[in-house]
């Protein structure tokens, strides 16, 4: 598979396109920022996990990270 981008500058290019789509010809894929990319890769993570863990976890790993970096 290979991957292009493209710059659409006329909507009837997007029809074509969509319609290009609908024969299984090419997939299209809406382009995400960065924060939404983010925010789906934590979801994907979350999601994998048996289970999240506490402020209180999360909290105390920081710290001793912290303490590891200024020691």
């Amino acid at each position: 598979m290979e991957s292009i981008r493209i710059d659409i500058l006329n909507p009837k290019a997007k029809k074509i396109l969509q319609d290009l789509a609908a024969l299984d010809l090419i997939s299209i894929r809406e382009k995400l920022d960065s924060k939404s990319a983010f925010k789906n890769l934590l979801i994907r993570l979350r999601n994998q996990s048996d289970r999240a863990p506490s402020m209180e976890e999360i909290t105390e790993e920081m710290e001793a990270a912290r303490k590891e970096r200024y020691d």
